[in-house]
C-alpha cells in the first residue's frame, strides 16, 4: 500500500479520530471499532497494516515524563556512511520508539525509556559499545506539552 489514494474511508477515519483521546479502558480499540461501526479484530488488523505500511509508527499511550520510569534524549555524532546502519541498530534496540536524522554534527536523535534510572544508563552504555560512537545525553530539564495530532485532509 503506497499513499493516501490506497487509505478507504475507515482507514482516514483510524487515522483522523484517534490520534488523541482514546479513553483508559481494558479494550480501547473495542470502544475504536464501535465508533467505527467495525469489529475490534477489523481495527487490530487495520492498524497492524497501517505500521506495516508507515502511515502509523505508533500505537500506544503516552505518558508524563518520570511519571513512569526513566528516559533521555540522546544524539549521536555518525559518520554519513554509517547513519542507515546505526539508526537501524539503535531503532531495534529495546527502550527506542524511533530515531530521526538532523542536520547537525549531531545527526542521529532519540528518546530512550527505561524502568529505572539505573536501567537507562545500562542502554545508554550498551548503545554506545554497540555502535561504537560517544552519546550526548540530553536529560530534560523542563517539560513542555505538545499536542502533536493534526487533522489531515484527502483530496
Amino acid at each position: 500500500m503506497t499513499g493516501a489514494a490506497a487509505l478507504d474511508a475507515i482507514d482516514r477515519r483510524i487515522l483522523n479520530e484517534f490520534q488523541d483521546g482514546l479513553p483508559l479502558t481494558p479494550r480501547p480499540f473495542a470502544w475504536m471499532a464501535q465508533r467505527l461501526g467495525v469489529t475490534e479484530d477489523e481495527v487490530l488488523r487495520r492498524l497492524q497494516r497501517l505500521q506495516r505500511g508507515g502511515q502509523v509508527s505508533r500505537v500506544g499511550a503516552v505518558f508524563r515524563p518520570h511519571s513512569i520510569g526513566a528516559s533521555t534524549l540522546a544524539a549521536m555524532a555518525v559518520p554519513p556512511e554509517r547513519l542507515e546502519a546505526v539508526a537501524d541498530r539503535v531503532s531495534r534496540f529495546p527502550g527506542v520508539n524511533h530515531n530521526y536524522e538532523r542536520e547537525h554534527r549531531y545527526n542521529l536523535w532519540f528518546v530512550v525509556t527505561a524502568p529505572d534510572e539505573i536501567r537507562l544508563a545500562d542502554v545508554l552504555d550498551a548503545l554506545e559499545r554497540e555502535t561504537g560512537l560517544p552519546l550526548l545525553r540530553l536529560p530534560m530539564l523542563e517539560s513542555f506539552r505538545l499536542n502533536l495530532g493534526f487533522h489531515m485532509r484527502w483530496n
